[in-house]
């Protein structure tokens, strides 16, 4: 029974702790970057075409729509 009431404590602590670290990883906004290079490095390695998809995406992102200048009409 101590030992059940003993790891019942241990993973609240736990759970406790990761929910304080995720707020604050949220809060200051780290949590992109470093998610985004870690799932790219995961399908890179899982995946045979992932790294392609991942280049291009990245490049769509930096892509800038042409307007059309001021006294075009």
């Amino acid at each position: 029974m101590v030992i059940a009431a003993i790891v019942v404590t241990a993973t609240g602590l736990v759970l406790v702790a990761l929910t304080a670290s995720a707020r604050s990883i949220r809060r200051r906004g780290t949590a992109g970057p470093a998610i985004s290079a870690a799932m790219a490095a995961y399908d890179e390695a899982m995946h045979s075409t992932a790294h392609d998809t991942f280049v291009e995406v990245q490049a769509q992102k930096d892509r800038t729509v042409a307007r059309p200048a001021a006294d075009d009409s």
